[in-house]
C-alpha cells in the first residue's frame, strides 16, 4: 500500500460505547469529524443505558483492548489522545503504559464517574487507579463539577482544581453545567496562572453528552496545533452551540447536536 500525506489530524479516542447515541464514543466521533480531525476509536466497556437510566456496564478485555490500541498506533500517526469512561482498573494500566511509550501527545482526559442519567461507571479501584495512572498524564482533565469533587475529596471547586494539579494533571477545566449558578460557568486552572472562567447562558433542559462534546472538540483543536486557552475556548463555544441546537430523541436528557452548521 502506498503511503499518502494526509493533512487532517487523528485523534485516538478512548471511551464507552453509550447504545443511545448521546455520549461516549458516538459523540467523540461526531464532534471530532466536525472539528476537523478524523476519529480512531477503541472502546473502553460496552454500556446498557439510554436517556433515562444507566443499568449495566461491562469493560473490555484489557489484553484484547491493548492489542487494539497497538494495532492503530503503528498504522496511524496519532496527533492526540481523548480519554473517557474506564471502569476497569486493567484496561487504565494498559492506557498508562500506552501513553508513557507515546508521551508527545496532547491528552484530554473527561473523567467520567457518573452517568448524566444516573448509574456509577466507576468502583473504587477504577477510580484511584484513574487518580494515580491517568490525572498525571492529562495535558487537561475536563471534570464537571461533581466530579472534581468526587476525584479530588474536596468540596471547593478552587480547592478541588488545586488537588486535581496536584495530583498530576497539567491543566483542569471544570464546567459547571450542573452547578445552581444563573450561567453556566467554566473554570480553566493551572499551576502556573490565575484561573480563567468562562461564562455562558444557561440553556433550558438536560443534555446526554455535554461533557463528551466538549473533551473531544478540545483533543481535535489540540490535534490541530492549537494551544491550550484556545483550545477550550473553542471548545466551550462548539459544544454550548451543539446544546443550544439539541434534540430529545428520547424520553430525557437531549443529545447535542455536533453536527450542527454554523451561520453568521
Amino acid at each position: 500500500m502506498t503511503e499518502q500525506n494526509n493533512p487532517i489530524p487523528v485523534v485516538l479516542v478512548l471511551a464507552g460505547h453509550d447504545p443511545s447515541g448521546g455520549a461516549g464514543i458516538h459523540a467523540d466521533i461526531e464532534a471530532i469529524g466536525q472539528r476537523g480531525c478524523h476519529a480512531a476509536s477503541v472502546i473502553t466497556a460496552l454500556t446498557a443505558q439510554n436517556t433515562t437510566r444507566l443499568t449495566h456496564v461491562l469493560p473490555q478485555d484489557a489484553g484484547r483492548f491493548a492489542e487494539q490500541l497497538e494495532l492503530i498506533a503503528e498504522d496511524m500517526p496519532l496527533a492526540a489522545c481523548k480519554i473517557g469512561v474506564c471502569p476497569s482498573a486493567m484496561v487504565i494500566d494498559v492506557i498508562a503504559d500506552f501513553l508513557d511509550r507515546h508521551s508527545d501527545l496532547p491528552v484530554v482526559l473527561d473523567p467520567v464517574t457518573v452517568a448524566g442519567s444516573g448509574g456509577e461507571f466507576l468502583e473504587d479501584e477504577a477510580l484511584e487507579h484513574l487518580r494515580q495512572q491517568l490525572l498525571p498524564r492529562a495535558t487537561l482533565a475536563t471534570p464537571n463539577a461533581r466530579e472534581a469533587r468526587q476525584i479530588s475529596r474536596q468540596l471547593g471547586l478552587p480547592q478541588a482544581a488545586a488537588a486535581l494539579l496536584d495530583s498530576g494533571a497539567n491543566a483542569v477545566l471544570i464546567t459547571g453545567g450542573d452547578e445552581a449558578d444563573a450561567e453556566v460557568i467554566n473554570t480553566l486552572y493551572t499551576a502556573t496562572n490565575e484561573p480563567q472562567a468562562f461564562h455562558y447562558e444557561r440553556l433550558p433542559g438536560r443534555f446526554h453528552g455535554s461533557g463528551c462534546t466538549l473533551a473531544a472538540a478540545i483533543s481535535a483543536d489540540l490535534a490541530r496545533g492549537e494551544n491550550l486557552v484556545t483550545a477550550v475556548m473553542n471548545g466551550l463555544d462548539y459544544t454550548w452551540h451543539c446544546l443550544r441546537e439539541a434534540h430529545a430523541f428520547g424520553q430525557a436528557q437531549q443529545h447535542p447536536n455536533r453536527l450542527y452548521r454554523q451561520t453568521p
